[in-house]
């Protein structure tokens, strides 16, 4: 309990010492198509990982697609998390500011991310000729046709921008590079009736990348055309969705940089992520020294409370190298007590069966909601335990 107490006094100190001071915050000036306003940069900075952002924050224009059009709630946070992580291969966190996409609107991504249409297609869809601009590919049979569907899938489920802004010795910052994000099914769901039953179709990965690759190509070419965009470095990367029921998000595998000017993919680069639960058949095949290391640790955990089997985990590797595991233990105290001397004895178990250079997170869980957080960072000799009150 002593030790406890001291990691929580040991917090409150911290963050009193890495408190954002609003003080000072640096003005600057936005440029913006030959127009400027007044701007602000933030001091405080979360971590080496994220990027720092201007306010007043100005919201995507193509805002709310993105949830509208992801599958699932694990693929949207990583689409979007992953992507700022592909954009830190090209532009520099402690050089480039963040903000949300600015060049598409939420028409033409809507527009983007239809099929292409016959001329009848486009007059059922109420769509002018104009408007025929969807990089998916053509259906030429009936909708409605299961056949039609299994033959003709769509590939391309979401478009997501990200802006990189470059602040210079005169205090302006103004756009350095463009991020674009494609969202690629792995599993197509259709209907072939309203409100009729949901069929679905499996793609390969080989068709998905594929197919990316020939969109990230149209899409490099559409971006130029825009004003603002014609001379910009762009960074185009592939992300691959998990199936609905998935417990774990999908990855990007693959990503392309666009030099100033140029509108051709010379070169992809390989993207080598994935996320992995824990247990699991693949964890089990693939990565048998990590998965004996969790079974021990969730055997530890299930034998302090008799008849509780709930424990899972999320691994994150790159390169086939673990890099962070999250997990979650849902279960039911009967008092504070119960749920502190239960969230020591888990924190001993996290030390002793992972090693130390990965990142470990441990939600404690109950139907009252959150009971405690454990989160031992890679090189770290002890813990960081939150109890909630």
């Amino acid at each position: 309990m002593r030790k406890l107490s001291m990691i929580a006094l040991a917090l409150v100190l911290l963050l009193t010492a890495c408190a954002p001071n609003f003080q000072k915050e640096d003005e600057v000036v936005q440029e913006k198509d030959n127009t400027q306003k007044k701007a602000i940069i933030p001091k405080y900075k979360v971590s080496d990982k994220y990027y720092q952002t201007i306010l007043p924050f100005e919201p995507s224009q193509a805002r709310g697609l993105v949830v509208n059009n992801i599958d699932s709630r694990y693929d949207l946070s990583e689409f979007e998390t992953g992507l700022m992580r592909i954009s830190q291969n090209n532009f520099d966190p402690d050089k480039y500011l963040f903000q949300e996409g600015q060049y598409l609107d939420k028409e033409t991504v809507s527009l983007w991310l239809n099929r292409k249409f016959t001329t009848a297609q486009l007059k059922d869809e109420g769509l002018k000729s104009s408007e025929n601009i969807g990089l998916n590919p053509l259906n030429p049979g009936k909708s409605s046709s299961k056949a039609s569907n299994e033959k003709y899938p769509i590939y391309l489920s979401d478009i997501l921008e990200h802006n990189y802004l470059v602040k210079n010795d005169k205090g302006t910052v103004s756009l350095g590079g463009v991020v674009i994000g494609l969202a690629l099914n792995s599993v197509y769901y259709y209907q072939t009736e309203k409100y009729g039953p949901t069929y679905e179709k499996k793609i390969d990965h080989a068709k998905v990348e594929k197919e990316g690759k020939e969109m990230a190509a149209e899409v490099i070419k559409r971006l130029r055309g825009i004003k603002g965009l014609r001379t910009v470095p762009i960074t185009i990367a592939l992300f691959e969705q998990q199936e609905r029921s998935s417990v774990v998000p999908g990855n990007f595998f693959a990503y392309a940089s666009v030099a100033k000017g140029s509108s051709n993919i010379d070169e992809w680069e390989k993207v080598n992520e994935k996320y992995v639960l824990f247990p699991s058949d693949t964890s089990k095949e693939q990565y048998r020294e990590n998965d004996t290391s969790f079974k021990n640790f969730k055997q530890d955990v299930e034998n302090y409370f008799p008849n509780f089997n709930g424990v899972i985990g999320k691994g994150f590797y790159v390169d086939d190298q673990l890099q962070e595991l999250s997990i979650d233990i849902p279960i039911q105290f009967y008092g504070k007590t119960e749920a502190i001397g239960f969230t020591q004895y888990v924190a001993g178990l996290v030390m002793e069966y992972f090693p130390n250079y990965i990142t470990v997170q441990v939600s404690i869980t109950s139907v009252n909601g959150p009971e405690a957080l454990i989160v031992r960072k890679a090189k770290q000799d002890e813990p960081f335990v939150h109890i909630y009150q």
